[in-house]
């Protein structure tokens, strides 16, 4: 009985959901903005091609580290400080830190093999700021009422009337 009851419980809870949903909201708002009118945002290159692997490499570049900023919030999903006791974590410090190391890595001197350009000091930091809205965004979030009911159960009500309804038409 209890093992079925621990099978039972969602892996996501109806707090991660809120917050998952509004990190991706944000994330592919901002993530179709540079898509689709990056290269008339970005400063001008010298080709088209150019800008195109700009706005690329911008684009991979903001989306890597909204998931490192958004790390943090994830530690602590229902709490408004997300930073209480992070440096006493030291595998997770270390993650963020070897992370953010490899994306550096990645951008500036991996360019050939991960078909991306080096960015200017200014993509940089428009990328950490892009990242950084996360953490604003996680707080604003917080206030978002959930329902006490996990979300799961609202999705397996209608397979379960599915479910029934087959198995009442084969009988």
């Amino acid at each position: 009985m209890i093992l079925y009851l621990a099978f039972r419980e969602s892996l996501i809870t109806n707090i991660m959901w809120r917050n998952l949903i509004v990190q991706a909201v944000y994330q592919i708002a901002v993530l179709l903005v540079l898509n689709f009118c990056g290269e008339s945002i970005l400063p001008k290159q010298d080709t088209k091609a150019d800008a195109f692997q700009v706005k690329n490499t911008l684009i991979f570049n903001a989306f890597v580290l909204c998931q490192i900023f958004n790390e943090f919030n994830a530690r602590k999903p229902d709490e408004m400080n997300v930073f209480r006791g992070v440096t006493n974590n030291k595998l997770f410090m270390g993650i963020v830190g070897v992370t953010f190391i490899l994306q550096i890595i990645i951008i500036e001197f991996l360019g050939k093999f991960t078909s991306t350009v080096r960015l200017d000091w200014k993509l940089w930091l428009a990328s950490l700021g892009i990242g950084l809205v996360s953490w604003p965004l996680a707080i604003v979030g917080k206030f978002i009422p959930v329902p006490k009911t996990p979300l799961a159960r609202y999705f397996l009500k209608p397979l379960r009337r599915l479910k029934r309804s087959r198995s009442r038409a084969t009988q």
